[in-house]
């Protein structure tokens, strides 16, 4: 392993190389993990999935640690195996800006800035796969399939970017909270999660800042949904989809 060392807000980690190939076991590693079908390396045959398991180490976070400032190298590339990360940006006059949010299978790596112009925090106990950018680099030099699979998902990251920045040009409070409501429901279903309730992770104050909106006109939002039948919110972070038709209308969105 040739990862550096990582210094988020606490104590400082380091990735865990993973055993060799002879020492994996059953449900630990390439082979045992929970999304890869939903992670970058899925473009990659099974058996081929041992590369990527010899150059890999695995990095814990507890909630609220850094996994990278805004202005740090981009020296690695994540994968997100469990829990929830922010991109932050605080401003000047210290507002907070949260660009994103980072689920299981998602990818944290190629830009075309050498830094990163984001902080990235956990939201809750996290872990992520974690290769340097040399390594990525060769395996994408060595297998096309896995940078066809860095490009589309880079487009796809494009087209979120736009729909959202569209949303906070365009859509009232209401529109937006359906329309997140409804994002957040469809990266649960693509992890292969059935029924109708959404889990927030993140708190109130994170989902105002993504939106462009204030604390207070996102309660407002989820009140005025759950009055209308359209939600219904016994807990903060679970939300029943009760009548998705309408939502989607609210949202502009396909059902």
């Amino acid at each position: 392993m040739s990862l550096r060392v990582l210094r988020p807000n606490g104590p400082t980690l380091v990735p865990t190389p993973r055993a060799g190939s002879g020492a994996v076991a059953e449900d630990t590693g390439c082979g045992g993990c929970l999304v890869r079908h939903l992670a970058v390396c899925a473009a990659l045959p099974v058996e081929q999935a041992r590369t990527l398991e010899a150059l890999a180490g695995d990095i814990p976070l507890r909630a609220g640690e850094v996994l990278a400032r805004e202005g740090d190298a981009r020296r690695e590339v994540f994968t997100v195996t469990s829990g929830a990360l922010r991109r932050i940006r605080l401003l000047a006059d210290g507002r907070r800006l949260v660009a994103g949010f980072l689920m299981p299978g998602d990818f944290i790596g190629f830009s075309g800035a050498s830094h990163y112009r984001h902080s990235i925090e956990a939201v809750t106990d996290s872990s992520l796969c974690a290769f340097s950018m040399q390594d990525m680099r060769s395996l994408c030099s060595r297998h096309p399939e896995l940078e066809r699979e860095l490009l589309e998902r880079a487009c796809v990251e494009l087209d979120n970017t736009r729909a959202n920045l569209m949303s906070l040009a365009r859509m009232t409070p209401l529109e937006r909270l359906a329309s997140f409501l409804l994002d957040m429901d469809g990266r649960r279903r693509r992890q292969g999660h059935g029924g109708d309730e959404v889990i927030l992770p993140m708190p109130r104050t994170d989902i105002a800042d993504y939106l462009g909106l204030t604390v207070e006109t996102v309660s407002r939002s989820f009140t005025r949904l759950r009055q209308d039948g359209l939600i219904a919110t016994e807990d903060p972070h679970r939300v029943a989809l009760k009548d998705r038709k309408r939502l989607a209308a609210l949202a502009e969105m396909p059902a």
